[in-house]
């Protein structure tokens, strides 16, 4: 007797696995998308995405382009390539932009910071130093007094806070970081608060400056200084930042000229503003430090490129 054939299994075999992308995969694919939508820096672009999605450094990248990369992982970096595609910054994709060696939250609340502001913090914190070491200061004295007017994301007052923190020197300063914008006032304290510089920071919603605050030592400012017309010309990334933040008037120095306007009320017989300007503006910051009644001095010092970027004016 033949035995009986033994009952076909209702369970199905495997099927062959799908293939699963890896770093290189989605790199290689990431990069021809982001060329094809014009990024001047595709690859850079893609890596520095790929990795905030993976939650590793760059090097990473490189050293494991045969990692695979999971689902909600894929799903996360091909929205974000495609934003990026869109124009958006990669700043504004990651959450948090470096400035100065410090990582500060970056939405689009706020201008994003650039390396060109760097020297405004570099040159208030000499100025303190100097400040602090070149003269005795009486015991019971007042604070060097600081305002950082049109704060933004808060990079100017904080990373301010944080240098003169590690120079033991910032309990001998008092900051003011000040906008008109109160979304742009809660994102400078989120980052004062992930930097543990915020009870030593003050904040305030005012036009310019809050007379009522004045007189200071110091007056620091990135304000708009792109002249309207050139506004619709600026790279796709640049225009989803906030517009207020970038257009400056007719020249450039609508924004710019109403602080400088105000300096003789504001400032200290011996104080210092620190501002940055447009490439174009070397001699209209002059023009304008020239109008003001008494004696002041204007120097504009050049950045890595050569260009006018950072106006010093002294009473």
């Amino acid at each position: 007797m033949r035995p009986s054939a033994s009952p076909i299994s209702s369970t199905r075999l495997p099927r062959t696995p799908e293939p699963v992308a890896t770093v290189a995969d989605l790199l290689r694919d990431a990069v021809a998308r982001l060329r094809d939508a014009g990024s001047e820096s595709p690859r850079l672009d893609a890596e520095v995405l790929l990795a905030n999605v993976l939650g590793i450094d760059r090097s990473g990248l490189v050293a494991h382009p045969e990692a695979p990369v999971g689902e909600g992982q894929f799903a996360r970096f091909s929205e974000a390539i495609e934003r990026r595609a869109a124009g958006e910054p990669v700043a504004y994709l990651r959450g948090v932009k470096e400035f100065l060696g410090l990582a500060f939250a970056t939405d689009e609340r706020a201008l994003i910071p650039r390396p060109e502001t760097e020297r405004v913090v570099q040159i208030a914190e000499a100025d303190v130093a100097r400040r602090l070491v070149s003269e005795p200061r009486p015991a019971g004295a007042p604070p060097i007094r600081i305002a950082d007017v049109g704060t933004g994301s808060g990079a100017v007052a904080v990373s301010l806070a944080v240098r003169l923190r590690v120079r033991r020197m910032l309990d001998e300063v008092d900051i003011l970081a000040i906008d008109d914008d109160p979304g742009a006032l809660d994102l400078a304290r989120e980052n004062a608060v992930g930097h543990a510089v915020a009870d030593h920071l003050r904040f305030a919603e005012a036009d310019l400056l809050p007379l009522s605050e004045a007189p200071f030592d110091l007056v620091l400012a990135n304000l708009p200084y792109i002249a309207t017309s050139a506004i619709a010309d600026l790279p796709a990334p640049v225009l989803f930042e906030p517009r207020h933040a970038l257009d400056g008037g007719e020249d450039g120095l609508d924004v710019i000229g109403r602080l400088v306007a105000i300096l003789p009320e504001v400032l200290t017989q011996r104080g210092l503003a620190v501002l940055e300007i447009g490439a174009d503006q070397e001699e209209g910051i002059g023009r304008l430090v020239a109008a003001l009644p008494g004696r002041w001095s204007c120097t504009v010092e050049r950045d890595l490129a050569g260009l006018p970027r950072t106006a010093r004016i002294e009473r």
